[in-house]
């Protein structure tokens, strides 16, 4: 195993995940997790997003209850 590795990381952070969220706005992300609707885990204080499920829910695998 090499110190760098050029896979994509499993978790992203909140900044992390902003580009992929088009104009969402840091408060508007945080709010967002807050409410469930971005799928995150904490760790300590860190709030992480698994980058496997945004992209499911960008891309309409997600929950929606307007479905």
């Amino acid at each position: 195993m090499t110190g760098h590795s050029t896979e994509a990381p499993l978790v992203l952070t909140v900044a992390q995940a902003k580009p992929l969220l088009g104009d969402m706005g840091i408060n508007q992300i945080y709010a967002a997790i807050t409410r469930g609707d971005i799928p995150s885990v904490k760790i300590g204080r860190r709030i992480l997003i698994p980058r496997q499920r945004l992209l499911e829910m960008i891309n309409g695998g997600g929950t929606d209850a307007t479905k």
